[in-house]
């Protein structure tokens, strides 16, 4: 995947990304239109171009809600590299197939829009604008898996199809 940068700081919360008055809906389409609306009012421009959020330390923290890789995921983003995730946003973010990778040097380098390419399966991000590369872990296979079918529903559905 390949594409322009948006970045934003530490502790970017739930209710940023998206706030409590919209968690009446589980509709990806409204969730996306407000995303990070009390964060960046630009976001929803932005994301046309931009589909890579890079973070730094513990993105999604907050509550535990779903709702918040949703709107990000349905807003466009393919990608986000952080120095750091509360962790059930990162397992949430991977449950609805959004990849999320922890690089430290990559989320400290790369500026907003920078011109990124990350290949999952050999765990290298590069830095077009700069030239830079960042090497990380692979997912392993289940979870690269679990991300091409778009999410563990859409997978255990995939297998449920193939059984019956």
């Amino acid at each position: 995947m390949k594409d322009k940068a948006i970045k934003y700081g530490s502790n970017v919360d739930t209710d940023v990304i998206i706030p409590a008055r919209y968690l009446n809906t589980i509709d990806e389409k409204e969730l996306a239109a407000h995303c990070f609306e009390d964060l960046d009012k630009d976001f929803a421009e932005k994301v046309k171009n931009s589909r890579i959020v890079i973070a730094a330390d513990n993105f999604g923290c907050g509550s535990s809600r779903e709702h918040a890789p949703l709107a990000i995921k349905a807003s466009g983003v393919k990608l986000i590299i952080a120095r750091s995730y509360a962790r059930i946003f990162f397992r949430n973010a991977i449950n609805i197939g959004l990849p999320v990778i922890v690089n430290e040097q990559a989320a400290d380098d790369i500026s907003e829009g920078d011109t990124v390419e990350a290949d999952l399966n050999k765990g290298e991000i590069r830095n077009l604008s700069t030239g830079k590369i960042y090497l990380t872990k692979p997912f392993p296979e289940f979870i690269q898996t679990l991300i091409s079918r778009g999410g563990y529903v859409n997978y255990v559905k995939d297998k449920f199809d193939k059984e019956s």
